[in-house]
């Protein structure tokens, strides 16, 4: 007997493979589908958008297998990412975040955090501290750059849900007066979204952010974010996550087309 066929022999004995030895375990992408096009469900339940696009393409590039993670909110990814039971998110970068995550140098997408209102009940509102005098909703976990989040802590007046659907069927009642939300997300969300006929967005703009990829700090994935960045700029320097988004978006709008599409 050879010597590659003993070592079978002794792994078989172990329970063990050489398919078992080489093969890593499966990074950890947590997702809350709920931001069409960067993230959303399809009618089957499959995560779909740029976010989970761009990731396959990423971490595929660096030569190991995915596995999507999907949780009841948004804070819950965030929390697992902390402790390390997911090893990525795609996130805003904020203080408090950068204590348990390691963010890519190089932004996936950028986007604008707008204000959304019911033209039944229209706001008087030019800068961030206007919003003082309204009641506003959130998604838990949500972080729209220091100032906001400061002023949110400060003033209270902001009611936290687990979905878009319960936040803007709240505003669409009247229950709150407005939502901050991305605008490109939150405009197509509101396309297919009964009852939402009278719900606007403001021309103002309260923040400008960054989507990054995030890494666990106790994941094995952190050791390479050089390899994540260089990954990010191949695919934005050739212009496909411009691509990506489009097809999302259009893939989107065909899915609630359908009976029984849900947003």
């Amino acid at each position: 007997m050879s010597l590659v066929q003993r070592l079978l022999v002794l792994l078989a004995g172990l329970g063990l493979s050489s398919a078992n030895l080489a093969a890593p375990a499966p990074v950890r992408y947590c997702d809350y589908p709920v931001y069409p096009p960067v993230s959303w469900s399809d009618a089957n339940g499959e995560v779909q958008g740029l976010a989970p696009r761009a990731v396959r393409e990423v971490i595929g590039g660096l030569g190991l297998p995915l596995e999507i993670v999907v949780l009841g909110n948004w804070k819950r990814c965030l929390t697992d990412a902390a402790e390390g039971r997911v090893d990525l998110v795609i996130a805003y970068r904020t203080a408090e975040r950068e204590r348990s995550l390691v963010f890519s140098q190089v932004p996936l997408l950028r986007e604008e955090v707008s204000v959304f209102y019911n033209r039944r009940k229209p706001l008087a509102v030019a800068r961030l501290e206007d919003l003082a005098r309204y009641r506003g909703g959130l998604l838990f976990g949500e972080s729209y750059g220091l100032a906001f989040d400061r002023f949110v802590a400060e003033q209270g007046n902001v009611e936290w849900v687990a979905s878009n659907r319960q936040n803007f069927g709240k505003l669409i009642r009247g229950r709150i007066d407005f939502i901050a939300h991305e605008r490109r997300t939150g405009k197509l969300f509101l396309e297919y979204l009964p009852g939402a006929s009278d719900i606007e967005v403001l021309p103002l703009t309260l923040a400008v952010d960054h989507l990054y990829f995030a890494v666990s700090k106790r994941s094995p994935l952190a050791k390479r974010m050089a390899d994540i960045d260089q990954q990010l700029q191949r695919l934005v320097t050739g212009e496909r996550v411009e691509g990506w988004l489009r097809e999302s978006e259009q893939a989107y709008r065909a899915s609630q087309a359908q009976p029984d599409g849900q947003p």
